[in-house]
């Protein structure tokens, strides 16, 4: 138990990650100060609030609520208002379980509403130009998470030189669906409205930001565990194009996407599940919002988006292996204990190196040639499905970003706070680098009962790295920092250890993990079973 209260940072991906193997109320009072900032966006005046140096305005409508005939529909733009909008108080979060979110998402979600598409905003009192502009795309497996979550509290980025926006999207069933009775009803075929939510929410960010001081042709787009998804989704998603200019991806994985057909076969199991044989889109979108997010496999969402639809109509796997993916400057990478995700939800790791010795002996050979030195089933499984799941995908970005001649920096997190090294014992957990990445450490919980100066002065320096790719690559093709972070340009496969073996260092690897990276990008590209 003490080990699940400390993932409170890390961000769930369901269990059929397993498949790997084998491949708080609306604004109600304005703080009444002489620091109460206004801006005027598109639809309306906002009054924010001041904290410290940095302005920041809550619960700004991005879309309009997507409740009743606007369930499963595309998102539309927001209602314009008359006169001054509060915008001091999150807004209700997307429905999904408190407790989940509690546990592994960093934080109480608070109250929930299908009325749930807002965004928040952080920007410095003093700037002089346009800022760049860094949106958030939270993780937790398309099935937890809000924008106003502690850990992505955008204060800290902010007083660095940009403006951060955070934001909610429609999660579980609500985000992700398909039902032959919703056939039709627009002009495209849309199954993937949580990827839409954050093309909404880019697209207000593109018409609204410079009054808040960001600068729209200087977006990074950056997200973690499902949101790294997202941002992996939306550079394979031709809707996406030109609407950010740089994408940071944290421990996204490589799970496939799940087919069309699949979740049109899953939408009408989850139909008859309410009694709904042959459903109609009225009755369909009259069931509880409160009945879907409880509802478990076979009829939850997996961890991944749906192929075949106008946001995706290419598997985000198949765009990066023909290298046809946005050309933007690209950072990537994971953390060194990626597995510690998979075992939370159950998943038996030495059961996996079992199996690959009774059913595929060769497999298991090979395998055992790349981890030399690795003893026991249990060690063995856990590097196996960390690199697989993880550690792939930022090899495969790198690979078609070299094809394209474009930037792509590689890391690796290995830093465990230091009164926590025994409970990390493998290393830094699944989300764990959120909160560095932010520089929150010493504010959320539970890590502002144990860090020290040292741990914080690391984050801050994570930080810094973060905010530097944001404002310098693409001119920059060498980021800087206590080590100097070249982009891996063809021909050079360089990462940055954030971390070794847990300790304060940064230092530069070639060719990182390169057979093993080799061996399984093959193993997902021609789809081979190893289970």
């Amino acid at each position: 138990m003490r080990r699940l209260k400390r993932a409170a940072n890390s961000v769930a991906v369901c269990s059929e990650i397993v498949t790997l193997l084998g491949c708080v109320g609306k604004n109600k009072v304005l703080m009444q100060t002489p620091s109460a900032p206004v801006v005027e966006t598109r639809y309306g005046a906002l009054a924010g609030f001041t904290d410290n140096d940095v302005h920041a305005w809550y619960g700004i409508p991005y879309a309009a609520p997507p409740v009743g005939n606007g369930r499963w529909r595309s998102p539309q733009p927001p209602a314009r208002w008359e006169g001054l909008r509060e915008a001091t108080a999150f807004s209700p979060s997307c429905w999904q379980s408190s407790e989940y979110c509690q546990t592994l998402g960093g934080g109480d979600p608070g109250q929930f509403s299908e009325d749930c598409l807002y965004l928040n905003v952080w920007s410095p009192v003093d700037r002089a130009t346009p800022l760049p502009v860094m949106v958030w795309l939270h993780g937790g497996g398309f099935t937890i998470g809000a924008g106003g979550l502690p850990p992505y509290n955008g204060t800290s980025l902010a007083g660095r030189g940009v403006v951060v926006v955070t934001l909610n999207y429609r999660l579980g069933l609500l985000g992700f669906f398909a039902h032959p009775a919703l056939e039709g009803e627009e002009d495209r075929v849309v199954h993937n409205f949580a990827l839409l939510d954050q093309i909404a929410a880019l697209e207000w960010v593109r018409d609204n930001i410079a009054a808040f001081g960001g600068d729209p042709a200087n977006v990074t787009l950056f997200g973690e565990s499902a949101g790294a998804r997202s941002v992996l989704s939306l550079l394979a998603s031709p809707l996406a194009k030109g609407l950010f200019h740089k994408a940071i991806v944290q421990s996204g994985y490589t799970l496939p996407d799940t087919p069309r057909e699949q979740a049109l076969q899953k939408g009408e199991a989850l139909a008859a599940h309410f009694g709904l044989k042959n459903a109609t889109a009225e009755e369909l979108r009259a069931i509880p919002p409160e009945s879907l997010w409880p509802l478990t496999a076979p009829l939850n969402v997996a961890p991944a988006p749906i192929v075949g639809d106008c946001v995706l109509p290419e598997a985000m796997l198949d765009v990066f292996f023909a290298a046809r993916q946005h050309p933007v400057p690209v950072m990537i990478g994971s953390n060194s204990d990626e597995a510690s995700v998979m075992a939370v939800f159950g998943i038996d790791l030495a059961g996996q190196i079992q199996k690959l010795r009774r059913e595929r002996r060769f497999g298991l050979g090979l395998i055992k040639l790349l981890y030399t030195g690795v003893k026991g089933d249990e060690e063995l499984g856990r590097q196996v499905c960390r690199d697989m799941a993880f550690t792939t995908m930022g090899y495969v970005v790198m690979q078609a970003q070299q094809r394209v001649g474009g930037l792509c920096w590689r890391y690796w997190f290995d830093y465990v706070a230091e009164a926590e090294h025994a409970t990390y014992v493998n290393g830094a957990w699944h989300g764990n680098e959120v909160p560095y990445v932010f520089d929150t450490l010493g504010q959320v919980e539970p890590s502002r009962q144990y860090v020290n100066e040292r741990d914080l002065q690391f984050a801050a320096q994570v930080a810094d790295y973060w905010v530097s790719f944001a404002r310098e690559a693409g001119p920059r093709e060498i980021l800087p920092g206590p080590t100097h972070w070249p982009a891996c340009r063809k021909g050079r496969d360089v990462l940055l250890r954030i971390g070794v073996n847990k300790h304060a260092a940064f230092r530069l690897e070639n060719r990182f993990m390169r057979a093993r990276m080799s061996l399984f990008k093959r193993v997902m590209k021609h789809h081979v079973s190893l289970d």
